[in-house]
């Protein structure tokens, strides 16, 4: 028979709390509702009251229907997850939002792994374990985290994180941060994650673009040594000699490919750029070549967008910009790699208590 099983735990503020999940879980979700279990918009299922009394005889009637429906129940040594979730997001430095994730059927826990941006545990657990519920803590700038109980430990978590949306996927990423393991203890897992988690975060993510934008460059200048080299010939290998028309169509072909590439130097060379301190590394006429690109960043920015353009003065200011940024790649990326990404606030240390 497949399995069924509901997971009891005790929230703070709903008392006991049930999780049905299993390839059955809907016999577990029947059984929970026979015993007088409630459905909350979460789907996580509550005692309709905190009655003591009552609260016991849900209880008999739940093992009684659970047996009746091939349905497991067992009760975690932990909370509940929703309660650690909100307790570290309330102390994270900025704004969090914390959610409970249900994956009820074993399949869907697998459509996380796409997006998972993490080199550590919590990647190969996601993909091998039993997971049926999680958190997640999102902050405002779009930073999403995932909290799982950690398997084969009565107490322990693990936070990782999914990628970025810019890059939309994350999984196989070698640039990806390592998961870290969390105490049961809020303060203590909000520090771990304000003071290690998060400056890992932001460091993956800097190496990330500096990445990105390094092979969107490299595809952008094979393009142009290949135009290059069709317009010294005059031909492509060893085809007869092309005519002005065809040229202007190749050097067209050319614009079309580079600007798709471009668009990657556009979305994710800000970031960078913002970052970078000449000054700092003692290159200080970095500084002028680094306006450069932003000022041609400026520029190209919506020329895809700009009806007012006619194509030669569209192919123009594109072809300026692609220049300025071929010239002076390398200055960029000598500073771009020596950015360092803004530190996260850390979490107040929790007050010793005072002696009597």
């Amino acid at each position: 028979m497949a399995d069924a099983r509901i997971t009891l735990a005790y929230g703070r503020d709903t008392g006991i709390v049930a999780i049905g999940h299993g390839e059955r879980y809907k016999a577990a979700h029947q059984a929970l509702a026979a015993s007088g279990f409630r459905r909350g918009d979460d789907w996580v299922y509550h005692l309709p009251n905190a009655d003591e009394d009552a609260s016991r005889a849900t209880a008999a009637d739940l093992v009684r229907h659970a047996t009746a429906h091939g349905v497991e129940v067992t009760t975690s040594s932990r909370r509940f997850i929703g309660d650690t979730a909100r307790d570290i997001a309330r102390l994270l430095p900025g704004q969090w939002d914390a959610r409970i994730e249900l994956y009820s059927h074993p399949a869907w826990q697998q459509d996380l792994v796409p997006w998972l941006w993490d080199s550590g545990e919590l990647a190969h657990v996601v993909q091998n374990e039993r997971i049926p519920y999680a958190a997640t803590l999102t902050d405002t700038a779009g930073t999403a985290l995932l909290l799982v109980e950690r398997p084969g430990h009565q107490l322990d978590y693990l936070v990782g994180a999914f990628a970025p949306e810019p890059f939309e996927e994350g999984y196989g990423d070698p640039h990806a941060p390592r998961s870290l393991t969390l105490p049961p203890f809020a303060d203590r897992a909000a520090r771990t994650v304000a003071d290690r988690f998060l400056p890992a975060y932001e460091r993956a993510v800097h190496t990330r673009r500096i990445a990105t934008v390094t092979e969107a460059l490299d595809r952008i200048r094979t393009e142009h040594g290949t135009w290059a080299a069709v317009v010294a010939s005059g031909r492509y290998s060893d085809t007869p000699p092309l005519g002005a028309t065809a040229l202007g169509e190749a050097a067209e072909t050319f614009l079309n490919r580079a600007w798709a590439e471009f668009l990657t130097v556009i979305q994710h060379a800000p970031a960078l750029l913002d970052r970078c301190r000449p000054a700092a590394t003692g290159r200080p006429e970095d500084a002028r070549l680094l306006a450069q690109l932003a000022d041609a960043l400026t520029d190209a920015k919506g020329l895809d967008r700009d009806a007012s353009l006619t194509r030669t003065e569209r192919d123009t200011r594109l072809w300026a910009a692609l220049d300025t940024w071929l010239t002076h790649s390398e200055p960029f990326l000598r500073q771009a790699r020596a950015a360092t990404p803004p530190r996260q606030h850390t979490v107040p240390a929790a007050a010793p208590p005072r002696q009597p």
